[in-house]
């Protein structure tokens, strides 16, 4: 069991680890950005970010991107699926878990709509 100071370092360390994703999909012109909490769903990771590209293309070139920060910023451990055909890019980064998405592949999977909370209102993706 962790200590209130190690879950405190390590939910640092995640936010940190968020922010450098959604600072370089920012960067990247990704589209229809949304970002779940999973940490009470999931031991995978503590956050899922979901995002579009305009094409196989503009999905290659955001996952590179991505891929290039969070080197820079010192995750060595990234694993990406999915990068030679670009429908549909994974990047798992640890406690940040990212899927890029070409639209029609988005629209057709609905991550939004499986992992977001149990409400009326989750987010689900209608593009």
């Amino acid at each position: 069991m962790s200590t209130p100071l190690q879950a405190s370092v390590r939910e640092d360390l995640a936010a940190d680890l968020l922010d450098t994703v959604l600072t370089s999909l920012e960067d990247s012109k990704a589209e229809d950005l949304v970002t779940l909490d999973i940490a009470g769903k999931s031991s995978l990771a503590d956050h899922m970010v979901i995002v579009s590209g305009r094409s196989h293309r503009h999905v290659g070139a955001i996952a590179d991107h991505l891929l290039k920060d969070l080197k820079s910023s010192g995750v060595r451990s990234a694993t990406v699926e999915g990068q030679t055909t670009c429908d549909w890019v994974l990047i798992d980064a640890g406690d940040v878990i990212v899927h890029i998405f070409r639209p029609e592949v988005r629209g057709f999977y609905n991550l939004e709509k499986m992992w977001a909370p149990e409400t009326d209102e989750a987010p689900q993706y209608i593009g």
